[in-house]
């Protein structure tokens, strides 16, 4: 699944996204609205990890959806 599908299916793809990363809230994850920088952005604020290295790890999750 590539971004732009995520997005569109967002509502149906918000508990994949809490079960990959539990730290984030529902409202979090309801305020992102399926954009993909303010998504990252949140996950590099609740886990500490660089810019790049939360891209390949959203790059990889997307891999395993279908």
């Amino acid at each position: 699944m590539d971004w732009n599908q995520l997005e569109g299916n967002w509502k149906q793809v918000k508990g994949k996204i809490r079960e990959k990363w539990g730290d984030l809230t529902d409202d979090d994850v309801a305020k992102l609205q399926g954009n993909r920088e303010q998504f990252e952005g949140k996950l590099q604020e609740r886990y500490g990890k660089s810019k790049d290295a939360i891209r390949k790890d959203v790059d990889d999750w997307l891999k395993t959806l279908h």
